[in-house]
């Protein structure tokens, strides 16, 4: 194993944090209707924990309005329930046919809530950059220490490291910026 080794495996699981990231923050609301809002909602499906993109049609059928539904119409109380039991401050209405679920404006203390739930989703995926980069500087440090590789080596690998941690945590900020702006935008 080489230097080369630990940065090309160090990269995608850097990418994976921001991967992750981009999903949970589509899951936060923005006073705009769109699919990826319901995409925590799991519904109890014969007993079975299931996400309810797996079960349902999901439609923006408004700016304001999302429309779901079940491909099995006996779940259509079931998969209401779940989707007001997310605390996604929702309330959908069922007509027998179809779930509507009414996406209200956001009020300028639910805007501060979520850009604050903005802030530590950011901080978490941040840490986990944080967290690679410690395991990666480890590896290099015990493979200069098991005479691996040489001094240099092992001080350029570190320096490698800290550029591709840089990146990810510019990328983590951006990413976090631009929700933020989304969400106190008026």
């Amino acid at each position: 194993m080489d230097v080369k080794t630990v940065i090309k495996e160090t990269k995608p699981r850097m990418e994976a944090v921001i991967e992750d990231l981009r999903r949970k923050l589509a899951t936060i609301r923005t006073g705009r209707a769109t699919v990826s809002l319901l995409d925590s909602v799991v519904v109890d499906y014969y007993g079975v924990p299931t996400p309810l993109n797996q079960m349902a049609s999901i439609h923006v059928a408004e700016p304001q309005l999302i429309t779901v539904q079940p491909w099995d119409q006996s779940q259509l109380g079931a998969v209401e329930k779940a989707i007001r039991n997310a605390d996604l401050g929702l309330n959908p209405t069922n007509d027998g046919k179809i779930i509507r679920v009414p996406v209200p404006p956001l009020t300028e203390e639910r805007r501060k809530q979520l850009a604050k739930q903005v802030h530590e989703i950011a901080e978490d995926h941040r840490t986990a950059v944080r967290n690679i980069r410690r395991d990666a500087n480890e590896r290099l440090k015990k493979m200069f220490k098991d005479k691996l590789i040489s001094e240099d080596d092992e001080h350029d690998g570190l320096e490698e490291v800290q550029k591709l941690t840089n990146t990810y945590i510019a990328k983590i900020d951006e990413l976090a910026k631009h929700k933020e702006e989304e969400i106190l935008r008026v």
